[in-house]
């Protein structure tokens, strides 16, 4: 998903910048950051129960590997936009690294914990229905409880808020 496409509306849509508080935040901004978050960690929280359970490991460290592969998706999202907007990698690390962060540790806390939580879940497999119930569902929740964590934030010119000064 592009960055800058994902976040296509003006600059009156994203109220919070950098060094400005931004009570005017919008739910829908809230959403489009949540989204663009969670877009990251679904693609590397999928691939890291995939090859986990390609390579027979047992739960503990499949899990360790896809909340991993959630992190390096999740800000790999926000770095490479933010590369491509001109900013130095080291810069752009910072940036990924502030706007990030907590949005993605809120969301795998809540997905993953659902996963554990929902019986028998823990123990299926990817062909299993309760698998992908379980992981699209905390999926879901996830974004329900994130999204207001990242309007709170980006409310204070935090979190995904650090981002919109590069586009």
């Amino acid at each position: 998903m592009d960055h800058n496409t994902h976040h296509s509306g003006t600059a009156h849509d994203h109220p919070a910048h950098p060094g400005g508080h931004g009570q005017g935040t919008t739910w829908a901004t809230a959403m489009k950051a949540t989204l663009h978050c969670l877009t990251g960690c679904a693609i590397g929280e999928i691939l890291g129960m995939v090859i986990g359970t390609a390579l027979m490991w047992g739960n503990v460290q499949t899990m360790v590997l896809a909340i991993t592969l959630a992190f390096v998706f999740g800000y790999s999202f926000t770095l490479f936009a933010v590369v491509r907007a001109g900013v130095s990698l080291k810069a752009a690390i910072k940036v990924a690294l502030a706007a990030d962060t907590v949005s993605i540790a809120v969301m795998e806390l809540v997905d993953n914990g659902i996963i554990a939580l929902t019986p028998g879940a823990m123990d299926a497999h990817l062909s299993d229905w309760l698998f992908w119930a379980a992981l699209l569902g905390g999926f879901a929740v996830a974004f329900v409880i994130t999204t207001p964590v990242n309007k709170w934030m980006i409310g204070r010119g935090k979190g995904h808020a650090v981002v919109h000064a590069y586009h």
